[in-house]
């Protein structure tokens, strides 16, 4: 009998059977900058709102940064699953890679690795994942408030939402949550 296969660690199963909400990190290829500066960093993140809308996810925070994401969002209500993540997400790493390797001259350079996705099941872990995307550009050093960073959905959210839950969302601590971000700042934006 073969031994059971070893998913490889850069390369995580995707377990998208169900509908859902789901925390998102999405990586470049060595975690180079390729979106570093203003203008990058805002195509980055036009492309994932507008393929999460045209795939039907709510994204309820999301932070961009030049090597790497974060979001949270509601899988399409209209589907069984959420398979379509994949999808969605090939789109757009597809899309700007593209952008990016004509933008640098860099034809069929590997830009994106993977992404790495978890379905939260628990109201407390979606409300500290929530507080920690919103909190992203503090955590890595950016700004200090999260607002002030104007590819994150901190200023977005402050907006749309009632105060309290605003407040309430953010007295979430975020020092357990245990989410692989060892990506290293860029404060060219």
């Amino acid at each position: 009998m073969p031994e059971p296969r070893t998913p490889w660690p850069h390369a995580p199963t995707h377990q998208l059977s169900g509908r859902g909400t789901y925390f998102v990190t999405a990586s470049t290829y060595q975690k180079a900058h390729h979106f570093r500066g203003a203008a990058r960093l805002r195509v980055l993140q036009r492309g994932l709102l507008t393929v999460a809308k045209e795939y039907g996810w709510q994204l309820e925070a999301w932070a961009v940064f030049p090597n790497h994401y974060h979001f949270i969002a509601h899988s399409p209500i209209e589907a069984d699953n959420a398979s379509t993540l994949s999808d969605m997400l090939s789109i757009l790493h597809v899309k700007t890679a593209e952008w990016i390797n004509k933008l640098d001259k860099s034809r069929g350079r590997q830009v994106w690795h993977n992404f790495r996705e978890t379905k939260l099941t628990h109201q407390r872990s979606y409300l500290a994942r929530l507080n920690y995307v919103h909190q992203n550009a503090v955590k890595h050093g950016l700004v200090l408030v999260a607002n002030q960073y104007p590819w994150c959905s901190a200023a977005w959210f402050e907006r749309t939402a009632s105060v309290a839950k605003v407040k309430s969302i953010y007295c979430f601590k975020t020092d357990r949550v245990a989410i692989p971000d060892e990506f290293d700042a860029n404060a060219d934006w």
